[in-house]
């Protein structure tokens, strides 16, 4: 497969150094998730990515995200509920329920997404042995302080310098955001679809932008309850 020329190099490396305000990080999330979508809801036939993460994510001359590398990639059928195949991946963006029974579905890339989200969130790596053994998977690592209700003091710390407190609430919502992929059961999570347009009403508050027409009455509880 041939691509672009992609001169930014990938998300991993831009989140290593810290580089990325805020708003530039909503934005890639929606862009990414947007492109998912389109391969799990618009694609002909559908597209399981399989290998969502960090440094599968190119960003362009202008900081805009293209979803790379379909090596692991499969195609599914509109009309089944799964491909079954042997789990693969990248440890700590693999989905445990395909790992456990080897059905790969688009919430499998809905899982591995919500990774991503963390690390956007923490600028973190996915593994990291030196957080301590409890702690190397980041996934389990911010769910713990989650439900000990120390979301924040995950949050990169240069996100929250200065920051006022539409900047903070939505700080918070893609934190709970990627809380709802991370979902044990696959059936709990959200499409990538549904992920896109919460994203995208995340990104209208921080903008100050009104969106009446928002159609997901979820996105607005998560949203209007932190505000």
């Amino acid at each position: 497969m041939v691509y672009e020329f992609i001169p930014n190099g990938t998300l991993f490396e831009h989140l290593a150094k810290g580089s990325l305000p805020w708003r530039r990080r909503l934005s890639i999330a929606h862009q990414t998730a947007d492109g998912l979508a389109y391969l799990h809801s618009s694609a002909v036939p559908p597209i399981y990515h399989r290998d969502v993460k960090s440094s599968n994510i190119l960003l362009d001359e202008k900081l805009n995200a293209k979803v790379a590398d379909f090596g692991l990639s499969r195609l599914a059928e509109a009309d089944i509920s799964h491909v079954t195949t042997c789990a693969q991946g990248t440890l700590g963006y693999l989905d445990p329920e395909y790992y456990r029974n080897y059905q790969l579905t688009d919430k499998s890339d809905v899982y591995s997404f919500g990774v991503v989200l963390l690390e956007l969130l923490t600028s973190k790596k996915a593994i990291d042995f030196g957080r301590g053994a409890e702690d190397a998977n980041l996934a389990v690592y911010v769910q713990r302080r989650v439900e000990e209700e120390r979301l924040m003091e995950v949050v990169d710390l240069r996100l929250k310098a200065g920051a006022g407190q539409v900047e903070l609430d939505s700080l918070k919502a893609l934190g709970f955001l990627a809380m709802g992929c991370l979902e044990e059961k696959r059936q709990n999570r959200p499409s990538m679809k549904e992920v896109s347009e919460e994203i995208e009403y995340i990104i209208s508050i921080v903008d100050g932008i009104s969106n009446s027409n928002h159609k997901d009455p979820a996105a607005v509880t998560v949203i209007e309850s932190l505000l």
